[in-house]
């Protein structure tokens, strides 16, 4: 009959002796550093796996407790984990891609034109990073979509809801101020339109143009802004509000 207990109440093999492979996991798992990172036991039953879950960073974005309906992909089809995932590969493209961009009027076209011609795997990183850009924008209004309908913007998740449609503005933005850094015809006009377009607004309209553009006419001041804007201010305001987001996401629970 062979002997019943857990593994670490069970007889070492070959007589007593550890292979190097044992002793080199009990070194490693018995180690201060380890320790540091997993403070709790292998998870073996309710308790530990519980212990587990609070003291882990992203086992705890979900909550605690939630029903055998939330476990199956239609019920979120999993929209915003997509879009967070879109967020991370745009943000490791775009740091690949300015180590060759040119924030420059007179250099900053081109920088683009050396991306798709000269540079090793250049067209690949860009298209990875706008078809990303193109996918986020979609997932987060899919992903709002599917929260209003099905009512999982209802009390008490309300103020979650209020920083998704933060987030989706942030979205926007990201995408539309990634626009004029291509500097060509197509960028210029569309920012000509979208900065008209915040000059209408009632009372500050000139205000708000004027700091946009950074001064009367799109030259160097807007493309510096714009990419102050598009490579560190925006997506360092939408970091901080994913994780608001996610926080409220393990504290309200999931609807429904």
């Amino acid at each position: 009959m062979s002997r019943v207990g857990t593994p670490e109440q069970q007889p070492p093999a070959s007589g007593g002796r550890k292979s190097l492979i044992g002793r080199l996991a009990d070194w490693i798992f018995n180690s201060a550093l380890w320790k540091s990172m997993y403070m709790n036991p292998y998870p073996r039953d309710r308790r530990t796996r519980g212990l587990a879950v609070l003291n882990s960073l992203f086992l705890h974005l979900h909550p605690g407790r939630i029903t055998r309906q939330a476990l199956t992909f239609r019920y979120t089809f999993g929209l915003g984990g997509t879009s967070f995932f879109m967020f991370i590969l745009l943000t490791v493209t775009g740091v690949i891609l300015m180590f060759y961009y040119i924030p420059s009027v007179p250099q900053a076209y081109f920088s683009i034109e050396d991306l798709e011609t000269t540079v090793a795997f250049g067209q690949f990183f860009r298209n990875i990073h706008r078809w990303a850009a193109h996918a986020m924008v979609l997932l987060v209004f899919l992903h709002m979509v599917r929260v209003f309908y099905t009512g999982a913007y209802k009390p008490p998740r309300q103020f979650n809801w209020v920083i998704g449609v933060i987030l989706l503005v942030l979205t926007f933005l990201m995408s539309f101020t990634g626009y004029l850094l291509p500097w060509d015809q197509l960028a210029y006009w569309a920012v000509t339109v979208g900065t008209n377009m915040a000059g209408a607004t009632p009372f500050v309209g000139d205000k708000l143009k004027f700091l946009l553009i950074g001064g009367y006419d799109i030259n160097q001041n807007t493309l510096i802004r714009w990419y102050t804007l598009h490579v560190f201010a925006l997506p360092l305001v939408a970091a901080v509000f994913m994780g608001m987001h996610f926080w409220r996401v393990r504290k309200d629970g999931f609807s429904r």
